[in-house]
């Protein structure tokens, strides 16, 4: 499999490191959903201390990847099916946005940063997985370019769970190619200084993969009852 690296920012604490940790294996399934987490585990498996553990729990508690059962313990959270709208639903209103404020306030060396990025989507040894960390790159640039941290900090927690929810869904069936290759027009818009043209672009590559989603889970539901 392919590395890619997500981010080029480091974590700034030992608590971030937890933070992003754990949230990367609830991500990719390391633990999934209804999972127990035991903080005594947590700490040997990452080498931290019990206070960024907890640190990191809380966090991702209310960014709801994990739940808290009283008397019962700390659990790995699903994704319940009506969910899935309000999440493609907040998504599809804020990328757009994101992408108008970065068209107005992004700069020359950001979109080259995103050239590069989709440069590295041309190399045919890339697995799904690859490609889908280059189109989270490319969400993240425009991001930063937004200039807006409450935004991209909302849209990092979303794409998280749409993350997740191509691990439960996707990660066996989908080619991510074509949305990588989505982002190329969306660069060239983004060059262009063209916010309405950007925010459609953004739209429709949400959209798409908000599709993508909902037949798989449409085909899972009703397979049982045509059997």
């Amino acid at each position: 499999m392919s590395t890619i690296e997500l981010s080029s920012n480091q974590p700034e604490s030992l608590g971030e490191q937890a933070y992003i940790s754990l949230r990367q294996k609830i991500v990719r399934l390391d633990f999934a959903p209804g999972d127990v987490l035991k903080e005594d585990e947590l700490r040997e498996q990452l080498g931290l201390g019990r206070t960024p553990i907890r640190e990191a729990l809380l966090r991702l508690q209310r960014e709801h990847f994990v739940t808290v059962i009283p008397r019962r313990g700390m659990f790995v959270s699903g994704i319940e099916i009506d969910e899935l709208s309000l999440l493609f639903e907040t998504r599809s209103v804020l990328e757009p946005y994101a992408a108008r404020l970065a068209a107005l306030r992004g700069t020359p060396e950001q979109w080259e940063l995103m050239e590069e990025t989709l440069e590295q989507t041309h190399d045919p040894s890339l697995d799904a997985e690859a490609q889908l960390a280059l189109d989270r790159r490319c969400h993240e640039i425009i991001w930063e370019a937004s200039g807006n941290r409450f935004i991209s900090d909302t849209l990092d927690t979303l794409y998280a769970q749409s993350d997740r929810l191509w691990h439960l869904y996707l990660s066996d069936v989908s080619d991510m190619a074509h949305a990588v290759e989505e982002h190329e027009a969306i660069l060239t818009s983004l060059h262009s200084g063209d916010a309405d043209a950007v925010a459609s672009l953004v739209e429709a590559h949400v959209q798409s993969f908000d599709a993508q989603i909902r037949h798989v889970v449409t085909n899972q539901l009703t397979a049982p009852l045509q059997q």
